[in-house]
């Protein structure tokens, strides 16, 4: 019921007494959602947005729809249905004769509206009826209620007439949402700037990480314990960084979905947005809801925009995971380097002085300048021969436990060795003649001779100090806190020992022994300064010949002089010859169990037919010689190929003369039964072959002799002879030489350590070309648009758009189904510069009402101007 203007009606209370709600107005500034029913009396009129209609939560296709003032009184069983928002205030309270203590509704309160009067709109003009979604030609028809947001000059006179103030209105204090700022800013806007500023950064700084990936620079001594930067600091910058990264990514690509559904939305020719493309932002910035929300997932993923956004949820979740596997800092084995290392060079081969110079004793030469020296280098030939000989022994008996022996040299347990306590020494075996062919060959008919030939090298001990001299800035395991490793192959010679044992009758063994000789009368007399005092025929006397000269290599056409022993060792004896004239090797006569005897050469050379290779780590380290592999290209021989392999070198017999006495190899002269003698001639071969479950005497004296060859190579030359001067064998300063190797280390470096991890570079390279395009798309669009996407922007859009039956039963669940692919676009009511979001499926333009500016208008209002321009572009591809 209506009353004419001018009429004295009493104000009804705003809420019945028994409601829960308290005394709001529609001003307030606190929002809550609530159903209406709860606080609606039964039989109060309905009252709706001024423009707009309450939809229901349910689809009912029969609900008769009216506008504001032709709404049927509702009877006294009928609730409201849906879920409303409000924005409400505490009223003033009621005096007690039920009038508000407040202004009437006459005053200028705009908080209570005047009393209702009889509007225009109740009464048909000319057929039609007139109302704020367009005109219609039937009375009470519904509107459509995909009209734009129309005003016209009723709506101010409808919100007067308003007589019953109460918190179910959804009518806003101004008549429109004039919009208060531009919506578009150029590029000095701060926002802009921030922006493009941001997109600069990761997309420089995404590249960086790429390309760092990719190189995978090696930080060497940057990232050390002793470095620029600790390890776990380079770990902790290398996080920082990839989390600034992402960061900055997910803000730049997210404000570029912003901007292209905010300009799509805009653009009247384009397709418009739905709703499953505004989820799409977050998708990005929670990963999860791409799972709790599939449904969004599956209608905008197969959209080309939605395929770049679900890349760029996608490497925005892993870009922390591929930074820690390809750029992070950490500890990996390079690759193979070939390059000239560097070794200080001090003496030549098996400088015997030398040896016993640096030999550490606290004996000084004062305290015993004659001696001091060779009972020092003594204990450590012994104690380092016997250490090398009881690891080779224990070897064997592992070997004849399994019964994995082998009459092949090179397939039998190798020779092994100890350098400076923490580095294991292994040699290798060089084949050589067959044992049989030249038993055979120095047989004859009425004795058939053993023979016994083996050649044993060991690795260049000097590498070992030229890979930690600083001048190859080689970083050692101390320098990572105990984790590194190197591992190097130096192109050096390799020293090497032969020993040729042969067995001979003792007629054979006659011409040099001495007690056989006429003059010794059978035995030796006073063998304790043996060979001074006795008659033995001097150079160039070649003394007499034996049975196997040529195999020894004794003789004037060899330039060798043979032994001459002091008498014939007793069984289980050895006696030595270390005193020759110019003599090139040392010489050991051995007697079995049974009488038999075994005369043995022990000489030493360079080989150039093997290579050196060394690993270190904290734990220690290991070098062995790897010989006679011809696919090796850093064999010494490759390096120096008119090298000559083989020469003897005399200065070791020097060295092999005292290693002989320390290690009791002369006990025999005086049937002394040293233990060491024993066991080598239990070890004298019955066979020309080697036996596949016992090592040969030979083989035994070689690795007992290894420790020789380590001590002759420390400090000498990388090259296969003395290049100084000729007359002095010592260098006051010891000099660089130069040699070629190939080298790898342990250190800390980019890059992935397993094969798989190089998924990860997709997810690099991919947040790189997005940071690119989103850099590239925001220099192009030069400033941005608002970006209704954004929750509190389409928050404030939706609630001053009109209602649409597009979402009909949304308002308490949430879209579902068709609702979600559903287009929307975001229109201006250009003369109030009010925008508000519409369904993109309404009337054809024809029947709404026309709302474009004036010219002068369009001239003078730059953000109507700045919509018509945008609103007039042709849609992207995105």
């Amino acid at each position: 019921m209506s009353h004419p203007a001018g009429d004295d009606v009493a104000s009804p209370p705003l809420r019945q007494e028994t409601s829960n709600l308290s005394d709001y107005t529609v001003d307030s500034t606190s929002t809550f959602v609530n159903t209406p029913s709860s606080a609606v009396t039964p039989g109060s009129p309905i009252h709706h947005r001024t423009g707009y209609r309450r939809l229901a939560s349910f689809n009912d296709q029969d609900t008769a729809y009216h506008s504001p003032a032709h709404s049927p009184k509702p009877s006294g069983n009928l609730q409201e249905q849906g879920l409303g928002i409000k924005n409400l205030k505490p009223l003033p309270s009621a005096s007690p004769d039920g009038r508000s203590n407040a202004n009437t509704p006459a005053s200028s309160n705009p908080l209570l509206s005047p009393p209702l009067v009889q509007s225009r709109r109740d009464r048909p003009v000319e057929g039609q009826i007139r109302g704020v979604h367009g005109d219609w030609d039937d009375d009470f028809a519904r509107p459509d209620a995909y009209q734009p947001f129309i005003a016209d000059p009723e709506t101010e006179q409808l919100r007067k007439q308003n007589t019953r103030p109460t918190v179910q209105s959804f009518e806003p204090s101004e008549p429109w949402c004039k919009t208060r700022e531009k919506f578009q800013h150029g590029r000095g806007n701060w926002l802009a700037v921030s922006v493009l500023t941001l997109s600069a950064y990761s997309t420089a700084m995404s590249g960086l990480w790429l390309g760092v990936a990719i190189a995978k620079p090696r930080f060497g001594h940057g990232i050390a314990h002793s470095g620029r930067l600790s390890p776990q600091t380079a770990t902790v910058i290398a996080t920082a960084v990839a989390k600034s990264i992402e960061l900055s990514f997910v803000t730049v690509f997210v404000t570029f979905l912003g901007q292209v559904l905010s300009r799509r939305a805009l653009i009247k020719r384009s397709k418009g947005i739905t709703i499953s493309e505004m989820a799409m932002r977050q998708w990005v910035m929670q990963p999860g809801t791409m799972i709790t929300h599939w449904e969004t997932v599956r209608y905008a993923a197969l959209t080309f925009l939605g395929l770049i956004a679900m890349l760029g949820a996608l490497t925005a979740m892993l870009y922390t995971t591929a930074s820690d596997a390809l750029v992070a800092p950490k500890l990996k084995m390079g690759n193979l380097e070939h390059r000239v290392l560097y070794g200080k060079v001090a003496t030549s081969f098996a400088n015997e002085p030398y040896i016993q110079k640096n030999c550490q004793t606290p004996i000084s030469d004062t305290t015993d300048p004659d001696y001091s020296g060779s009972t020092c280098i003594a204990l450590e030939h012994s104690g380092q021969a016997y250490h090398n000989y009881m690891q080779y022994l224990a070897n064997w008996t592992s070997i004849i436990d399994t019964g994995r022996g082998s009459d092949d040299l090179t397939q039998r347990p190798v020779p092994l060795a100890m350098l400076y306590d923490n580095t294991t020494v292994q040699g290798s075996w060089i084949s050589g003649v067959n044992l049989t062919d030249i038993s055979q060959m120095y047989s004859t008919s009425n004795y058939s001779r053993v023979v016994t030939n083996v050649t044993m090298a060991m690795p260049h001990a000097g590498v070992f100090g030229a890979m930690r001299d600083p001048v190859n800035n080689i970083m050692q395991p101390q320098d990572l806190e105990g984790l590194g490793q190197y591992d190097v192959q130096a192109s050096v010679p390799s020293p090497v020992t032969n020993v040729i044992c042969a067995s001979m009758q003792r007629q054979e063994l006659a011409p040099i022994v001495y007690s056989e000789w006429p003059m010794g009368n059978g035995t030796a007399a006073n063998l304790t300064g043996w060979p001074v005092g006795f008659n033995i025929p001097t150079y160039p006397d070649w003394l007499n010949s034996t049975p196997v000269d040529d195999l020894f290599e004794f003789g004037e056409k060899y330039g060798r002089r043979p032994p001459v022993f002091p008498k014939l060792p007793t069984p289980y004896n050895t006696v030595l010859n270390a005193t020759g004239w110019f003599a090139d090797s040392i010489y050991l006569l051995a007697t079995s169990a049974t009488g038999e005897y075994t005369m043995c050469s022990l000489r030493a050379s360079l080989t150039t037919k093997c290579s050196t290779r060394y690993s270190a780590s904290l734990s220690g380290g290991s070098m062995n010689a790897h010989c006679e592999d011809l696919g090796d290209e850093l064999a010494y021989t490759n390096s120096s190929r008119n090298a000559t392999d083989g020469v003897i070198n005399k200065d070791w017999a020097v060295v092999a003369a005292e290693w002989g006495r320390a290690l009791s190899l002369n006990a025999g002269i005086t049937d002394g039964a040293a233990s060491n003698a024993r066991l080598l001639s239990q070890l004298i071969p019955t066979t020309p072959a080697l036996d596949p479950s016992l090592p040969s005497i030979a083989e035994a004296l070689a690795v007992l002799s290894a420790c020789t060859l380590l001590l002759s190579s420390s400090d000498s030359p990388f090259i296969h002879f003395w290049n100084y001067s000729t007359t002095v064998t010592t260098l006051e300063e010891p000099q660089y030489q130069g040699f070629r190797a190939a080298f790898r280390y342990k250190d800390y470096t980019s890059g992935g350590n397993q094969r798989w991890q190089g998924v990860f570079y997709v997810v690099l390279a991919l947040t790189f070309v997005t940071n690119l395009f989103c850099l590239i798309f925001f220099v192009v669009r030069r400033g941005l648009v608002t970006d209704f996407i954004e929750p509190q922007n389409l928050f404030s859009l939706s609630l001053n758009s009109p209602p649409s039956h597009a979402l009909d039963g949304a308002c308490g669940s949430g879209p579902e189904g068709e609702q979600l692919i559903m287009n929307w676009h975001i229109k201006m009511d250009q003369e109030r510069e009010h925008f508000y979001i519409e369904n993109g499926q309404g009337p054809p333009p024809s029947k709404r009402r026309p709302t474009r500016p004036l010219d002068f208008e369009m001239d003078t209002n730059p953000i109507v101007n700045t919509y018509t321009k945008l609103s007039s572009r042709h849609s992207s591809l995105l």
